[in-house]
């Protein structure tokens, strides 16, 4: 009963839920950012590596999964395409937990290459976090959208339209935190550095 009431609020009142949900995502992380709150365990370099690691591949997959989605929803194939887009989303929530661990318990690291890729990693870098930090309240009002209407009921509603622009700016911006993880981590070097005064 409690589910279907969830639900039910979830249906009516979709902007609101999203506008709560993002509010809390932001807090999450801008509290990590800002605040010395000692719920994080103090990692070590090979610690950190490791999360940077199963982040870039946690990241990978979701990619490929969001591509999948994409394309099931081109080709009609509608029950695979909603798979696709709740696994992505969990992938991304996996990814919100491991991320802040990181950052919470760990440092930072510092890019070293040759100053034209430095600021061609920086850009990007620059591109990443801006379209995760927009990409948030669209994928999450997407998605209300998906889990509480039918597909003939989403006809109706800015799904469609909503979902191409979170699927394109998430895409994006997945693949741009995966090419900078290669290059600050396996390509190029860094210079890590305990944060003393964390800035967003």
């Amino acid at each position: 009963m409690a589910t279907a009431d969830a639900r039910r609020r979830l249906r009516e009142q979709p902007i609101g839920a999203t506008i709560l949900l993002t509010i809390v995502g932001y807090t999450l992380v801008l509290g990590t950012f800002l605040l010395d709150v000692p719920i994080y365990p103090d990692l070590s370099l090979e610690q950190v590596n490791l999360l940077t690691d199963l982040i870039a591949v946690n990241n990978a997959i979701a990619t490929l999964l969001l591509v999948a989605g994409w394309y099931w929803i081109r080709a009609g194939e509608i029950a695979k395409h909603r798979l696709a887009m709740i696994a992505a989303f969990g992938l991304i929530l996996v990814f919100l937990v491991l991320y802040l661990l990181k950052v919470g318990g760990g440092g930072t690291k510092h890019f070293e290459g040759p100053q034209l890729v430095t600021y061609a990693y920086l850009l990007m870098l620059a591109v990443h976090i801006l379209l995760s930090i927009v990409s948030v309240p669209v994928v999450l009002f997407a998605l209300i959208l998906g889990l509480t209407h039918t597909p003939a009921e989403l006809r109706r509603t800015a799904h469609a339209r909503i979902g191409r622009i979170a699927a394109g700016a998430w895409i994006l911006s997945l693949v741009l935190g995966v090419v900078t993880n290669l290059m600050l981590n396996h390509i190029y070097g860094y210079e890590f550095g305990i944060v003393l005064a964390p800035l967003l």
